[in-house]
């Protein structure tokens, strides 16, 4: 068990380093999500006048987003690393050493989930500044925190499943129009029930990443809401293990190929 962690915190440190060493990995993480916020709510504040909106400032009901858009950089981070890991054939010669298989996945995504942390924080951090109240309290932010880097591990698990999967960077950043369609296609951008066109809202219904939007804004703009953090925490914790699994299963086929 010592062995493992001491072999899962070296390929945490390898990828944080990588990635602290390619600024375009950590930069548009943290200013790409934070530009959109500022435009959404620069643009859609009228929006708070609607009746039934949950809160009179925008910037209440939009913070989730930037959590979500860091989610899909997470991905994107740790299907490319390994997907290169794959192409430089990395994972060749790590077949020939003791290293066990979970420490290179568990590695990787911790490493990518540090610069989730750190992302996470700054968007706060920015909220707060721009006076963003969080109605559950200290409590609530922790609330917040744990759940969006619980679906940041979620996204880059499923990240790291392409990117074992297909060994090809590009197939990896192909993953971000999908991921950003069905971040489109949700409750973003207004309530569910304040979605006039029928089929939109029937999708973003059926979109499970309206949840975790929705289990985010619950602790900011509600309080304690126990169905949306239930719903938010399930969601992302089936995304979690389904991710883990089939990257799991694709390090083992990888290896065994080499």
């Amino acid at each position: 068990m010592r062995t493992l962690l001491a072999q899962i915190g070296e390929m945490a440190r390898r990828s944080i380093t990588q990635t602290m060493r390619q600024p375009a990995l950590f930069v548009p993480p943290v200013l790409f999500p934070l530009c959109l916020l500022a435009v959404n709510v620069g643009g859609l504040d009228a929006a708070t006048k609607l009746p039934g909106f949950p809160t009179d400032s925008y910037l209440n009901f939009a913070i989730a987003i930037p959590f979500m858009q860091g989610a899909l950089f997470a991905a994107i981070n740790a299907g490319s690393s390994l997907a290169r890991d794959v192409e430089t054939g990395f994972l060749k010669r790590l077949a020939l050493t003791p290293m066990q298989r979970a420490a290179l996945l568990l590695g990787n995504l911790g490493g990518v989930m540090v610069v989730a942390l750190a992302s996470s924080l700054i968007y706060l951090a920015v909220g707060l500044i721009a006076g963003l109240e969080v109605r559950a309290g200290v409590g609530g932010v922790i609330v917040l925190l744990i759940l969006g880097l619980l679906i940041a591990l979620a996204f880059a698990a499923l990240g790291a499943l392409v990117g074992l999967r297909a060994g090809s960077g590009e197939a990896v950043q192909g993953l971000f129009p999908v991921f950003f369609i069905f971040l489109f296609l949700s409750s973003q951008a207004l309530p569910r029930p304040l979605i006039e066109q029928e089929w939109f809202r029937t999708i973003a219904t059926w979109n499970p990443v309206s949840y975790m939007l929705e289990g985010i804004r619950s602790v900011v703009i509600t309080g304690w809401d126990r169905v949306a953090l239930e719903r938010g925490f399930t969601i992302a914790i089936a995304l979690c293990a389904i991710g883990i699994f089939g990257a799991s299963r694709a390090l083992r086929t990888r290896l065994v190929r080499t």
